[in-house]
């Protein structure tokens, strides 16, 4: 994975770095964080993970930048964490792109006193920390003034792991006192994200690439928690065990999730205000008022559905999707489908945002998802180059469930990140990259007809962005919105326990929200296909590959309880 490189070696006369001049502003969000609600170690600060105590450093002093010459890469910012709490010990430096605000953080750690503890075992008296035995130079070269940079890698002692990597501008090895590296148990197994430098220099044999990192093991149950340093190195596709690693939250109490009247005030303070299109006509509504008007429980080999009440204690519960249940529209008459339609129409007065609060990283962030339940999910629009066409079935299902998920930061209380989710996909944006309506609430767009989230107004297209045809996600502001700071439920929060959140009925059926129904999409497609330019003519095989299979069949979505991000991760 990594080349040693020599300390002494000449500076490169055609270097492809240069020093940016310009430091970034450190961001802030745009109101000051309120005082939250007493309760547990919730944004005190700092959080226990066990046998080490951790706080988190968004203070920095800047080391060195630099950014290719050539082509469209974009420069980095290296950074030390600075004012550091007596008694507190650094894990790493820091590195983000250069032409954005100053936004991260990394974690300082401290071994806790156990003096006291009777219970502590033997792995307990071997030092948490210890300071690295030498450093191996992983890369360096000039900027443009004269000033050379040099990424370090700390080699830990036996049974120990770095966390993070040493930027210095000098050609000797850093102070072993710069950082600590931590005891193989008490960490966990990290992977690389997303790339944020990639020299882009002249060979691939000197190609050099920076990635942020994250815990290998995420979700409800992972313990892994990232301390904000980067990873580096010349290989691409780096797929091998990481020369550095998470911390492990061994803390089992979570004391540092927010209870129930801090999550309330969470909500309030963050809940977005999630907009729907102005053309829009199948709206949101609530999982009761969907029931109360005539929606139907269906099982296989029955003809005739089942009434619901309004709290869903009718509907199988537990289990898995066995495809004997699904639910459907009221049923109309053969001259009347009054019933249905109202129903299908929604009812936007109704809604309200169903809220999951989960650990995420171990414990050292919150995730709110917050999902909305739509009766209908409209047809697409398929646009090819200026051409638009409005389908008439494809696309469209009984049964549309979305969210978007907030992520807080447990020290702080701030929020840090939202998820949007976008059908089968999605993307993380940092709370810098957000709209806000007032104070700290961000703006949420749901697209025509499909409901997916985005983070802006537009026209988003899910297809093949190189031949300009794709299915239209637009998005934009109007008079139909939903506040969902104020018109939300909890509806689970496993750490609190049952005696806080009591699951709704409606929770625990695992079965398709809708009926299937296949139908026959070739004359649409036909239609798609004649009315393509010539230079983009395609055959119906390759059209339908663009596109993702629950287009060509009307398939109602499972609930919420049978998502992969339930108990796992948002996709990333």
């Amino acid at each position: 994975m990594f080349g040693v490189w020599d300390c002494c070696a000449s500076s490169c006369s055609d270097s492809v770095f240069e020093e940016f001049l310009e430091d970034p502003e450190p961001f802030s969000l745009p109101s000051l964080l309120p005082q939250w609600p007493k309760g547990n170690d919730f944004a005190s600060g700092n959080i226990c993970l066990g046998e080490l105590e951790v706080v988190k450093i968004t203070n920095f002093d800047k080391i060195w930048s630099c950014t290719p010459l050539r082509g469209k890469a974009k420069g980095v910012t290296f950074y030390k964490p600075s004012e550091i709490p007596d008694g507190y010990s650094c894990l790493g430096h820091y590195c983000q792109s250069s032409n954005k605000p100053l936004r991260g953080f990394v974690l300082v750690a401290k071994a806790v006193d156990k003096q006291n503890d009777s219970n502590r075992d033997l792995a307990s008296e071997v030092p948490a920390l210890k300071k690295p035995l030498s450093y191996s130079l992983i890369w360096s070269d000039d900027s443009r003034h004269d000033e050379r940079g040099y990424i370090w890698l700390p080699n830990p002692p036996e049974d120990y792991k770095a966390m993070g990597f040493v930027v210095t501008t000098e050609c000797n090895e850093p102070e072993i006192e710069e950082v600590r590296c931590v005891r193989a148990d008490l960490i966990e197994s990290c992977e690389v994200g997303e790339v944020i430098f990639d020299s882009k220099a002249r060979s691939s044999k000197d190609r050099f690439y920076i990635w942020n990192t994250r815990a290998c093991g995420r979700g409800i149950l992972g313990k892994g928690v990232p301390v904000g340093t980067f990873f580096c190195g010349k290989d691409e596709n780096s797929e091998d065990e990481l020369s550095i690693a998470c911390l492990k939250n061994l803390d089992s109490s979570l004391l540092a999730m927010p209870n129930l009247e801090q999550v309330h005030a969470l909500i309030k303070e963050y809940g977005p205000t999630l907009y729907f299109h102005p053309d829009e006509v199948y709206f949101p509504s609530s999982v009761s008022w969907f029931f109360e008007n005539g929606s139907l429980l269906f099982k296989e080999g029955r003809e005739k559905g089942l009434e619901i009440d309004s709290a869903g204690s009718n509907l199988p519960a537990g289990g898995e999707n066995d495809k004997q249940f699904w639910l459907d529209l009221p049923v109309g008459d053969d001259d009347n489908d009054d019933a249905k339609d109202y129903v299908k129409y929604g009812k936007i007065e109704t809604c309200e945002l169903y809220v999951h609060v989960k650990p995420a990283s171990g414990g050292s962030f919150t995730d709110l998802a917050m999902w909305v339940f739509c009766p209908f999910n409209g047809p697409v629009t398929i646009k090819a180059g200026v051409w638009n066409y409005e389908c008439s079935r494809l696309g469209q299902h009984v049964g549309d469930w979305e969210h978007y998920t907030l992520r807080i930061s447990n020290f702080t209380g701030e929020l840090w990140s939202i998820y949007f989710s976008e059908h089968s996909g999605g993307e993380w944006l940092d709370a810098l990259e957000l709209e806000f309506i007032e104070g700290n609430k961000a703006m949420v767009y749901s697209s025509k007809h499909g409901h997916a989230s985005f983070p802006h107004e537009g026209c988003y297209i899910q297809g093949s962005t190189k031949l300009g045809v794709g299915v239209r996600n637009d998005c934009a502001k109007s008079n139909f919105s939903v506040d969902s700071s104020t018109k939300y439920q909890i509806i689970a929060a496993e750490h609190l326990g049952d005696e806080f959140v009591a699951e709704p009925h409606w929770l625990q059926y695992m079965r398709e929200w809708g009926p299937t129904i296949v139908y026959n999409s070739l004359p649409e497609l036909e239609k798609i296909i004649k009315h393509l330019p010539f230079f983009i003519r395609l055959s119906v095989e390759n059209l339908i590959e663009l596109f993702p299979t629950e287009l060509y069949s009307e398939e109602g979505p499972t609930g919420p309880k049978e998502k992969d991000n339930w108990l796992g991760d948002e996709r990333c």
